[in-house]
């Protein structure tokens, strides 16, 4: 392979990594109270019911 083209491999290969990077770095904890974690278990368990339920 020319060198060219190892050249274009190794910068599109960078911009992902780096892409990934900086969304890793950028991305936002989300904090939760009680109630809300309280609510998202309890919707999950629906979903988890309802796709038992439909196999």
């Amino acid at each position: 392979m020319p060198w060219y083209a190892w050249l274009i491999l190794i910068v599109a290969i960078g911009s992902i990594v780096g892409g990934l990077l900086l969304l890793r770095d950028t991305a936002n904890k989300v904090e939760l109270t009680d109630e809300q974690r309280k609510r998202v278990a309890e919707r999950n368990a629906e979903a988890d019911a309802k796709d038992a339920q439909d196999r």
